[in-house]
């Protein structure tokens, strides 16, 4: 499956510590490789890319350090179906519109003023902790 990419140029500076978790020189790449392309890629995808930088890096340790990303709320683990695990690292409330002509993932922001709670029949006294999003369809042309 192919994901939604977007490049950015300039370099990305993570602190040593982030949400309580000290970031060691492996989740720092991962996170960075996160933030850089931001394509909600798979642990797999992760591993390849921070294999070129840490050539002996393994794949048990791109998942822990994953693992505790996604713990520590630095990123989210979204599932699609019966697919592997992809990692977002944008926290704000969106959703996901899943491709199915190209299988390209991209991130949906809801408009602005728009309360997702108005457009929900909830139990009473319910309230959003999270919201996890997922629409399926095709862009027309593509």
């Amino acid at each position: 499956m192919v994901s939604q990419s977007t490049h950015f140029t300039e370099e990305i500076e993570i602190p040593d510590e982030v949400s309580g978790l000290r970031m060691t020189r492996q989740r720092q790449e991962v996170y960075r490789i996160l933030m850089k392309q931001r394509n909600h890629p798979t642990a797999n995808d992760v591993f390849m890319r921070v294999k070129e930088i840490i050539p002996n890096i393994s794949l048990a340790t791109v998942y822990n350090c994953l693992e505790a990303l996604v713990q520590h709320n630095i990123i989210r683990q979204v599932n699609f179906d019966r697919e592997s695990s992809r990692y977002c690292p944008n926290l704000s409330d969106h959703g996901h519109f899943h491709d199915a002509a190209t299988g390209v993932i991209h991130d949906v922001n809801f408009k602005p003023g728009i309360q997702l709670a108005d457009f929900l029949n909830l139990p009473p006294g319910a309230l959003i902790d999270n919201i996890e999003i997922t629409v399926r369809g095709k862009i027309a042309n593509s």
